[in-house]
């Protein structure tokens, strides 16, 4: 793991894991999230729990985001840099208990070795009302702005692997 360094805001970054998760014709997996509706579509990804690593992390979220198992996926590249984004300053203090200031992730590039009907949002603690299959440059469009330079690096470093 990483150091938990500070933003900004002086609070620490959130280690975290991210999934690109890639289908035949090279789209993205995005989940429009729950708490806002309309308004933003995102990869799984999720915190890095004690004693995990950031692959252990990554394929976890995607199981319980989306209902998606290791044995659905292969595994085709993990990002070379940790890359970090910081919270604005109207979510400073209300998300993960005002515990941090932004993430610190590691992104894993999975390909998609299921059907559509694998894919079940319907899980325990759901993250995501609804879900499709997009190229990088809607879900581009699609993420909050806070996050669209983390989205960015992360298509970068995956380039060859998307449509």
């Amino acid at each position: 793991m990483t150091d938990l360094r500070s933003g900004p805001s002086g609070l620490p970054y959130r280690p975290c894991a991210g999934v690109v998760l890639i289908n035949a014709e090279g789209l993205i997996f995005a989940g429009q999230r729950i708490d806002n509706p309309g308004h933003a579509w995102q990869m799984p990804q999720g915190g890095i729990d004690a004693g995990e690593t950031p692959r252990e992390a990554a394929l976890r979220e995607l199981t319980e985001e989306t209902g998606v198992t290791s044995d659905l996926v292969e595994v085709l590249a993990e990002s070379p840099d940790w890359v970090t984004y910081n919270l604005p300053p109207e979510l400073l203090g209300k998300v993960w208990k005002g515990r941090f200031g932004g993430q610190q992730q590691k992104w894993l590039a999975l390909r998609f070795l299921g059907t559509d009907s694998d894919v079940r949002i319907e899980t325990d603690h759901p993250e995501f009302d609804r879900w499709q299959w997009m190229p990088a440059a809607d879900l581009l469009e699609s993420i909050v702005p806070f996050k669209r330079a983390v989205y960015e690096q992360v298509f970068k470093d995956f380039k060859g692997l998307l449509a």
